[in-house]
């Protein structure tokens, strides 16, 4: 989709200078609205600057005009990738230039060369998806990777947990494509000694670069080889030392001179990379200790084994992944309640040698008393768990904040020679407990880098002092023990501040002359790396919120962890996951735009800025939050995946009851609003009723008046619906040895246009020996829900827990096979009405059939055939984002399982687009019809035509269908087919 920023679609009430000149010369999007600046005024880091405007460049070009019109101006330029900076560095007053949207292509991957060209917008999974092909992958393998852009990672000289193996992004990079702070352009590569000589006469900036920086760094080469602190892996500073000593065998490098300097130098367009050859294997030894300080002491061991990393995760972050549905099968794997795992890999070729590699480990750490157990983890299924968690790890420990206490990261990534990282952290520890503070502890022990995030409340000053003094005293230990002040997240605002003392007056004065060099009006990204303000200046809790006005809502926020809305909206720590493109269901519409308002981050942020304005209940009435809200599909996904689990779905629904209150509740929304009824009508009056969604001109009718998509096949309704065949089959059959009673809840859809899914479904209940009783005295609000019209759905959902509370037998299960709805019975009906009482014992005996269904088949009391027609085949599952986002896809995949012959795999396929009636709409239906072409359609579009797919949701099979043109079944179709032991597959009705 390329679909224009909504923001810029309206005429702002006044442009300045700056905006008028790169709206005529820039091709990309330009926007000066309040909205899109404050998106842009955070990163991941603890900071906030409103920028002047933001620049979406779509090419070299565009970013080159962008900076000559900026310093025409004089106004600061500020590169931005993901904004995943952990330290301020993409953060800023002036232009924010967001490469990430555009300017992502892969222009050439050269296998035999083991190169590749990018844009600095390309994503680092990416890039190793593309170069996977050839057996290649980029070498510096971040946390961050699914979202981590190469030029964020290029200004920032990214590492990651293999970097003992690979080193820096810094050793991969050959040639850079750049725009000076003029605007004009150059090519940084090697260069020998007569070729500098020879861009050294030119009249340019440029030309004056290659001049003066050798003579400057042989006026500071003592203070170059003296200042640079020893340790290999550094992330602060102006990287001098790789100009010292240059001559007829060291090239003069430019390219790999400007790796780490934030964009204070000049800013990337197009990278050269190298790439190394991808490990066909990997095992793990991951080691179980009773201390954290026991799991360090273990690395040196570790280390004499030749591992390619040493992973460090503490309780903090194992508790916090048990407490997620996401991350909670690790818990399942761990021996015992360890206070800390030691995680370490093997790679290479020969699977045979990295296995003996591991035992010859575990042998080691027996012998030497380290830890308690160690679990050799050799297939990926095995390793999935821990490897999710560790990426997981920075956002699991955000989430571990209460209120205005945040785990901050301004000592996070410094680091020692590993065979001091025990002493190191022991005295690093010494210095939170002195002054009062906890921090989790994860990281890389192989080479002596630990992240640790200690828990401030930046809106205490008197704590936003203790942090101040915390970072100068892990400053001086850091450089006791010769290590460096940031080994991987860089200087920006958090530590630049510190830089003199740590490079001593003289290197420091030589960094300030480069960036004079380099930019003499000082517009490039200031305040970074050298003239930096101090770190307690532009905090984000500080100085950018004032206190939350009062706002009543229709929802309870509570359930959230914060204090109201706002701060269920602030719980987002920018940390970027929901701009992850190539896993996972968060977020469908950021995958299908790439535009910052479409994340989950963007709209949270949106939310925090009306939330925070005098009114805020009038401010959620605004068009323009409401144009950044409206794609959000309500999948969910966010309050699952997201570790802060920041609940999105329910943010929107909120803002959209304000939004009708001030402007009136759209017509198509009553309609959608009303499905219950209209279903029913239309199942009473079919086939009649059916007519109109089969007639072309109607269709287009519909289209122009009421808004539903012509193009979108509409559901067939059935008479014969599900209460009509309950009724007509009379006295339902009495199985020996009824195990109880189940109550199935009969939803809006399938009951009215699919029954044939919900007969299914009660005869395999019944089989199991369930006495079923049909649920059918009410809808569960979730259509009014996703509109905004929370009044109307409060009223439908106490109707229907009321009927249940009341009508069922006392501790009953509630099973259903809508997820959306039977997930909204213990999730959203809580936070309508927190103050009916029998709202949570209904919560409490909601259940997935599949759970029922597996209990019996694994008790012998449903047998299914060992030969069916489906015996030999495979089906592909896709499963419902509610489903997922609640309980997780397990239940279903292990149903499918017990089918005799039959070969079950989940695609991961995120969102499927459809979204309810998000799908039918004709403003979303590109979108929609977007979000299912980037991974749902293609997989099933790769498997062959006798290979049958599977969905839960009513959504998802309409859109299968509409998309590829495959029937899909619900799982509970297959299973009730395979009890039958039908030979031939039936005609689907």
């Amino acid at each position: 989709m390329t679909a224009e920023l909504t923001g810029t679609a309206r005429p702002l009430p006044a442009v300045s200078g700056l905006e008028a000149a790169l709206r005529e010369q820039v091709t990309g999007e330009v926007a000066f609205d309040d909205y899109t600046r404050h998106l842009f005024s955070r990163d991941a880091s603890m900071y906030s600057i409103v920028p002047q405007g933001v620049v979406f460049p779509r090419t070299h070009s565009d970013v080159a005009a962008a900076v000559r019109i900026a310093a025409k101006f004089g106004v600061p330029v500020v590169p931005r990738g993901a904004g995943t900076s952990l330290v301020g560095q993409t953060i800023g007053p002036g232009l924010v230039l967001d490469t990430s949207r555009h300017m992502n292509r892969i222009i050439d991957i050269d296998p035999e060369a083991r190169t590749a060209v990018v844009e600095v917008g390309v994503v680092q999974d990416q890039l190793n998806k593309a170069a996977a092909v050839h057996g290649l992958m980029f070498g510096p393998d971040t946390s961050t990777s699914n979202r981590a852009t190469i030029g964020g990672m290029l200004g920032n000289n990214s590492a990651g947990s293999g970097s003992l193996t690979f080193g820096m992004t810094i050793d991969h990079i050959r040639a850079l494509d750049v725009v000076l702070s003029d605007g004009s352009t150059a090519r940084l590569e090697p260069v020998d000694e007569p070729e500098r000589v020879r861009r050294g006469e030119a009249a340019t900036l440029e030309g004056r670069i290659y001049r003066e920086l050798p003579e400057l760094v042989t006026a500071h080469e003592k203070a170059i080889a003296e200042g640079m602190p020893i340790f290999w892996r550094r992330a602060c500073g102006y990287r001098l030392d790789r100009l010292a000593g240059y001559g007829a065998a060291n090239p003069f490098d430019l390219a790999k001179f400007v790796v780490g300097a934030e964009g204070t130098l000049v800013l990337a367009t197009r990278v050269v990379v190298d790439l190394v050859p991808k490990p066909k294997k990997t095992v793990y030894a991951v080691g179980h200790f009773a201390t954290t300080h026991g799991a360090i002491s273990a690395t040196t061991d570790a280390l004499s084994c030749s591992p390619h990393q040493v992973e460090l995760m503490d309780k903090t972050i194992l508790d916090l992944s048990r407490s997620k549905i996401e991350y909670a099968d690790l818990g399942n794997h761990m021996v015992g309640d360890p206070e800390a795992l030691l995680f370490v890999s093997f790679s290479g070729d020969d699977e045979a040698e990295l296995i003996t590699k591991v035992d010859a480990l575990i042998e080691i750490w027996e012998r030497n008393g380290h830890g308690y157990h160690t679990l050799k983890l050799v297939t990926p299924a095995e390793q999935a768990a821990l490897l999710k968690v560790r990426k997981s790890s920075l956002g699991l420990l955000m989430a571990a904040g209460e209120g205005t206490k945040r785990p901050l990261a301004f000592i996070e990534d410094t680091a020692v020679a590993p065979e001091y990282l025990a002493e190191y952290t022991a005295k690093f520890k010494d210095v939170l407990d002195e002054h009062g503070l906890e921090a989790g502890f994860y990281g890389h022990c192989s080479v002596g880098c630990l992240h640790i995030r200690p828990f401030v409340d930046l809106t205490d000053p008197e704590q936003v002092e203790t942090m101040r003094v915390v970072a100068k005293k892990i400053k001086d230990l850091v450089a006791e023990y010769g290590g460096v002040n940031s080994s991987e997240h860089g200087d920006g605002l958090a530590r630049s501040e510190f830089n003199r003392e740590v490079f001593g007056d003289e290197l420091y004065e030589a960094m300030r002359q480069v960036k004079q060099l380099f930019d003499p009006a000082g517009i490039m990204n200031p305040g970074k790396i050298v003239d930096a303000p101090p770190m307690t200046d532009n905090l984000r809790d500080r100085d950018a919120l004032p206190p939350a006005p009062p706002l009543t809502t229709a929802l309870s926020f509570e359930v959230v962890g914060g204090g109201g809305m706002r701060d269920a909206a602030d719980r987002c720590m920018n940390i970027g996951l929901c701009r992850k493109t190539t896993a996972g269901v968060m977020c469908p519409s950021y995958q299908a735009t790439l535009q910052e308002e479409h994340s989950t981050r963007g709209r949270a942020n949106a939310l925090v800025k009306a939330l925070s304005e005098p009114d805020p209940a009038k401010a959620l009435g605004d068009e323009r939050l409401h144009e950044i809200l409206d794609l959000c599909l309500g999948c969910k996904a966010c309050k699952a995946e997201c570790p802060m689990s920041v609940d999105m779905a329910s943010l929107k629904v909120e803002a959209l009851h304000h939004h009708h209150s001030q402007h009136g509740t759209p017509f198509r929304s009553r309609i959608f609003g009303a499905i219950r009824f209209l279903n029913r009508m239309g199942s009473a009056t079919a086939p009649l009723s059916n007519l109109p969604g089969r007639i072309g001109p109607l269709r287009k009718i519909m289209e122009r008046t009421v808004g539903i998509k012509a193009e979108r096949p509409m559901p067939e309704f059935v008479r014969n619906n599900l209460v009509r065949w309950d009724r007509r089959r009379g006295a339902r059959r009495s199985p020996t040895g009824t195990v109880g009673t189940v109550n199935w809840l009969a939803d809006s859809f399938t009951t009215y246009t699919e029954p044939h899914i919900g007969r299914a479904a009660i005869e395999l209940l019944e089989e199991a020996g369930w006495k079923v009783e049909l649920a059918s005295g009410g809808c569960c609000g979730r259509s009014s829900l996703s509109k905004g019209m929370l009044d109307d759905a409060k009223r439908k959902a106490e109707g229907l827990v009321t009927s249940l509370a009341r009508n069922t037998e006392p501790g009953s299960p509630i099973v259903g096979c809508e997820p959306s709805c039977v997930f909204t019975l213990r999730d959203e009906t809580l936070s309508m009405l927190p103050d009916v009482p029998e709202v949570s014992a209904v919560a409490e005996r909601v259940r997935q059939v599949e759970e029922l269904l597996v209990e019996a088949i694994d008790d012998g009391r449903i047998t299914l055939p060992q030969q069916s027609w489906l015996s030999g085949r495979r089906v592909v599952f896709h499963g419902h984002c509610h489903q997922k986002a609640e309980v997780g896809t397990a239940a279903t995949m292990a149903l499918l399982r017990r089918i005799p012959g039959l070969e079950v795999a989940e695609i991961d396929s995120g969102c499927c687009g459809m979204a309810g009636s998000f799908g039918f709409e004709a403003e979303h239906y590109e979108t929609s019809m977007t979000v299912g072409r980037d991974r749902l359609f293609p997989a099933i579009e790769s498997e062959p035509e006798n290979t049958l797919v599977a969905a839960t949701g009513v959504s998802c099979r309409q859109q299968i269908f509409h998309g590829v043109g495959r029937t899909a079944w619900h799982p509970l179709e297959l299973v009730r087919q395979a009890l039958s032991g039908a030979v031939a597959a039936p005609e689907r009705g």
